[in-house]
């Protein structure tokens, strides 16, 4: 389970970057596409859409970074074995 775990790990680092490469290119392409009476709702789509799913992908990207380094090994199974 955990070698399934560190490949996934990698996926997610290069699936994160992938996804907003993909939508910046969505949104120029969309942009230019836009007619004038359309294209400040466009932009305004493109820009709360890449708002809000930078953030998810940066923590796609962290939680595929641990994932990679076998942070993930072994999870506690109750309050007694959390560790400070």
């Amino acid at each position: 389970m955990n070698s399934i775990k560190k490949i996934l790990g990698y996926v997610w680092m290069v699936l994160a970057p992938a996804i907003i490469f993909f939508l910046v290119f969505q949104a120029k392409t969309k942009i230019a596409h836009a007619t004038e009476a359309t294209s400040a709702n466009t932009i305004l789509q493109w820009v709360i859409i890449l708002i809000i799913f930078t953030p998810i992908c940066v923590g796609f990207f962290i939680f595929g970074k641990y994932a990679s380094e076998n942070a993930y090994d072994h999870l506690p199974e109750s309050s007694a074995e959390i560790e400070d």
